[in-house]
């Protein structure tokens, strides 16, 4: 009787592992995407970012340096009138 009831068991418990995790399985695999998704566009965010950054810090460089340009055009002059 003993080997009937442990054989017994062992089935049951070998049809419970078998139970369908399909809805936990495709719930697991969709939060993975959106997971990834994010951390793509997180990456292409700041991608961009540095981009935008890199440019905008050359524009200001060029601006400050024809500001300077203009600032010695002016004292060039200056200095001319001031000499003749």
């Amino acid at each position: 009787m003993k080997k009937v009831a442990v054989t017994a068991l062992v089935l049951a418990l070998g049809l419970a592992a078998c139970n369908n995790n399909a809805a936990d399985n495709n719930a697991a695999n969709e939060t993975a995407v959106e997971n990834n998704a994010e951390t793509d566009v997180n990456a292409a965010t700041n991608d961009a970012t540095a981009v935008a950054d890199n440019a905008l810090n050359a524009a200001d460089n060029a601006v400050n340096a024809a500001g300077n340009a203009v600032d010695n055009a002016s004292d060039a002059v200056s200095n001319a009138a001031t000499n003749q």
